[in-house]
């Protein structure tokens, strides 16, 4: 691999993991340090594999240079031993920096970690979910304001505001208490289920980094699991594995959507289904059910051919009842779908002209499908509404294309 591909690739995989030891090491007050060391780390990478070729092990030499770097850094503005050390030692926080332990249970300690400190409830939910696209997953300031839907200022004032709740209340990077466990692990589970979509659905995101921010869920809800084996976590994990397999399947080459119904099933992969399947069943030991667990017995059907008489009807059931646990206008628009499959298309619509949608681009589009063969007229004014909400060149693509099948030469 080229060093200006593996450059990218390392700094998503590894940024987050530089970040969380140096911030276990020296405090989570001192993030912002810790960020500008991991990406000074990357600059000398950059810098020199350009000159001397990529060495043997990548790894090992970023994390013996962000060791290197850290040193150098603290003696260079003599402020280590006169503010740190002081500040560490109160807190009782190791500060020998020769005994920076990059090692892989240390890492996947202090990722662990900042996964929950990253879920403090002192932050509100669009620091915690900006701050987790940051640290966890190395996304720039641009890419984390693109993904959300808002601009950069914005995202720096809430990355700001974080970091200062966490120097002026002295929140250390640790697990919770007993007593916080509970909640705490459902706001961690909540975080890496939005990390997720944030990749899996969203259409603002270029496609490499759509896939980083799903596999990285991954990574964390896999940290998570091993140190928290609740069912919960099981099932949302079946989820992730469920939508992951239909990955290579939902664009093609140019990087336009492929909906559904037209997606090639062979490129499904079938390892990652059976996978979903082993954690489904896993998740199945405890008492309660979630919304977790609906969701991915929701996506398991989607993973069933055509043909099974059982699919459609199970989706609708399990809809029906994810609506009774938790209301959201898109699961009761993707509802209707399912609804159109068991008992057709004017039922159907019936029921999505209740939901409150109109200002989203998918809401017309999707009312323009149950439109389809039954009202022209009607499946063309919402196509043309649906476009003129599409957000991006590759939905209003997506869109023209179906207009232009409808009524030619649109």
């Amino acid at each position: 691999m080229k060093e200006t591909q593996l450059i990218p690739n390392l700094f998503r995989s590894e940024f987050s993991k530089i970040v969380s030891v140096l911030c276990k090491s020296f405090g989570i007050g001192n993030i912002q340090l810790a960020e500008d060391i991991a990406s000074d780390t990357f600059l000398i990478a950059s810098e020199t594999w350009s000159l001397k070729g990529i060495p043997e092990n990548p790894k090992a030499w970023l994390y013996s240079v962000a060791k290197n770097k850290t040193k150098d850094y603290f003696k260079r503005n003599s402020i280590y031993d006169e503010k740190i050390v002081p500040e560490l030692k109160r807190e009782n926080v190791d500060h020998q920096i020769e005994e920076l332990d990059l090692s892989s249970e240390n890492i996947e300690d202090s990722q662990l970690k900042m996964l929950f400190t990253i879920c403090n409830p002192l932050l509100s939910k669009e620091a915690q979910i900006s701050l987790a696209l940051r640290v966890l997953c190395g996304l720039g300031i641009d890419e984390i304001a693109s993904a959300l839907l808002t601009n950069k200022s914005t995202i720096n004032k809430r990355l700001q505001r974080a970091k200062t709740t966490y120097r002026k209340h002295k929140i250390e990077l640790s697990l919770p208490s007993k007593e916080e466990l509970a909640e705490r692990q459902h706001s961690v589970l909540t975080i890496i289920y939005l990390l997720f979509n944030e990749g899996y659905y969203s259409s603002t995101t270029e496609k490499n980094t759509k896939k980083h921010l799903c596999l990285e869920a991954m990574s964390l809800l896999l940290i998570f699991i091993r140190s928290n084996n609740i069912p919960e976590a099981d099932a949302l994990m079946a989820l992730f594995c469920f939508h992951s397999s239909r990955f290579e399947a939902r664009e093609d080459e140019l990087g336009n959507s492929i909906l559904y119904e037209d997606q090639d099933t062979e490129l499904w992969s079938q390892e990652l289904i059976s996978k979903g399947e082993e954690y489904l069943q896993k998740s199945v030991s405890g008492n309660a059910i979630s919304k977790y667990h609906i969701e991915a017995s929701i996506a398991f059907w989607h993973t069933k051919p055509a043909k099974n008489k059982l699919k459609w009807e199970s989706i609708l059931h399990l809809y029906n009842h994810l609506l009774q646990i938790e209301y959201s206008p898109i699961t009761a628009l993707n509802r209707t779908f399912a609804l159109s499959k068991v008992n057709g298309k004017e039922k159907a619509i019936s029921e999505a002209l209740k939901i409150n949608l109109n200002k989203n681009h998918l809401y017309h589009a999707l009312l323009a499908e149950l439109y389809h063969g039954i009202d022209e007229a009607n499946e063309v004014t919402h196509l043309k509404i649906a476009l003129s909400l599409a957000k991006t060149a590759s939905e209003r693509d997506l869109l023209k294309i179906k207009l232009n099948k409808t009524i030619p030469h649109t």
